[in-house]
Formats: C-alpha cells, structure tokens, sequence
C-alpha cells in the first residue's frame, strides 16, 4: 500500500505552487480519490479531456502523479498523486 499524500506536506505544496490552476485542482480531485483514469478526471473536474491532458504532464513533470494500468481496463491508465520520499 502506498503512504498517503497530503496537501499539507511542504515539499508537495512547494510543487504545487509553481503549476497552473488546472493541475492543482487534478492534484485536488486525485487526493480525494482513488486512482482515476483521464475521463474519469474530466467528469470529476469538470475541465475539458485536453485541459486534465496537460494538467496530468505538469504534474509528472513535477514528479507529484503516478500511473498504471487500469484493472477494470487494461486499455486505460489511471491517475494517483505519488508519494514523496
């Protein structure tokens, strides 16, 4: 099981802090979440597929969203916030 990650932690808020709204709300949603897969954010976010798109790469590229394959659907990645070490 992986440690939870939390808004309150300063190296994640630190991360955050840099990135546009749209990623800190995917951040948001996927903290109050289990792992989602990008239509899944889209609903839950009400933003746009192309928005949760861009959004999901500024938070890999900030290292702060993991992902895997899907086990309802193997054809589709889910989305968790990863966990800081």
């Amino acid at each position: 099981m992986r440690p939870e990650v939390s808004f309150t932690d300063s190296t994640v808020r630190d991360r955050l802090k840099e990135l546009p709204p749209s990623a800190k709300l995917v951040a948001k949603v996927l903290e109050d979440s289990p792992p989602l897969s990008q239509g899944e954010l889209a609903e839950a976010s009400l933003l746009p597929d192309r928005t949760v798109r861009y959004a999901l790469n500024r938070l890999d590229e900030a290292d702060l969203v993991g992902s895997r394959y899907s086990f309802r659907d193997a054809r589709k990645q889910v989305y968790f916030l990863a966990d800081q070490r």
